[in-house]
């Protein structure tokens, strides 16, 4: 497989988490415990509501990243979300999480798959192949 295609594909795997993430489990509901993380965390006046606009932040976001505009920002953007929510929720609620607090390692697995694409196999990356 070239280069290329492992950048299109990775690509479109990290949209979709994004888009599986946002509308099934938040948008939809499919998964409570997203709501319930959102309540732990900001309070549970507005949780629902919240996590709604999460997930439609998150669909938004699947959208920019499939589209490869600016896709640097988005990559940093990325980065920081997933470092930044797995952070507050390893520390507020790790009972709420699937995996508990080895949500951190894929996270973690997550974020470096991101960096890899857009640095490691993206045409005109910092990493020649």
């Amino acid at each position: 497989m070239n280069r290329r295609t492992l950048y299109i594909s990775f690509r479109f795997l990290i949209g979709l988490v994004w888009l599986v993430n946002g509308l099934f489990c938040k948008v939809l509901g499919w998964v409570p415990r997203h709501e319930q993380i959102v309540a732990r965390i900001l309070g549970e006046e507005y949780a629902g509501s919240i996590t709604v606009m999460i997930g439609l932040a998150e669909v938004l976001l699947a959208c920019w990243v499939w589209s490869a505009w600016r896709s640097r920002v988005t990559t940093v953007l990325q980065m920081a979300l997933v470092a930044t929510m797995n952070v507050l929720e390893f520390f507020l609620s790790p009972e709420l999480l699937l995996w508990g607090h080895y949500n951190a390692l894929y996270a973690t697995l997550f974020i470096a798959m991101v960096a890899v694409t857009e640095w490691g196999l993206k045409e005109g990356s910092l990493s020649k192949a």
